[in-house]
């Protein structure tokens, strides 16, 4: 049996500005996101969500609707997770990256941020009607990001 310690790579991932670095390329291509929010009794809650970055800065905006979980969550709690993955098919390059922070939600009345991100995602669709939904744009402001060191078969 070996007395050797194992230092795993993954504990800490990349350096900053490289995870950084690689949430950008994730979300500037075909991508999934998975939202991690907290519920009132502290266990976990997770939603495939639409995203994108606002402009070339570091905060991430969605759009949701008022009285959803992860809306009810995000109001009690502003602390969340994001974890953003690359689609099979994409370039090759890292795969992953997750984003931890605070977010901010601001009322969104006819939508329009909403239709904006459909359309983004579903190849230019309209979204279907939703009679009586109150939308929210939510800003995500990031205060730590992750993403693996890249994979050195040799080490």
């Amino acid at each position: 049996m070996s007395t050797q310690t194992f230092l795993d790579p993954y504990r800490h991932g990349s350096p900053h500005d490289v995870a950084r670095q690689v949430a950008a390329h994730v979300l500037s291509g075909p991508h999934v996101s998975i939202l991690s929010t907290t519920n009132a009794d502290g266990s976990p809650q997770a939603s495939v969500i639409f995203v994108a970055r606002d402009g070339d800065g570091d905060d991430i905006l969605f759009s949701t609707i008022v009285g959803r979980r992860k809306t009810s969550n995000m109001q009690r709690d502003p602390r969340v997770n994001l974890l953003v993955h690359s689609l099979p098919g994409a370039d090759g390059g890292p795969t992953y990256a997750t984003i931890a922070g605070t977010v901010e939600l601001t009322d969104d009345p006819d939508g329009a941020y909403h239709r904006t991100m459909y359309a983004l995602h579903m190849d230019g669709a309209t979204p279907p009607p939703e009679p009586g939904a109150q939308r929210l744009t939510v800003r995500l402001r990031p205060t730590r990001t992750y993403a693996p060191p890249p994979y050195d078969p040799t080490a």
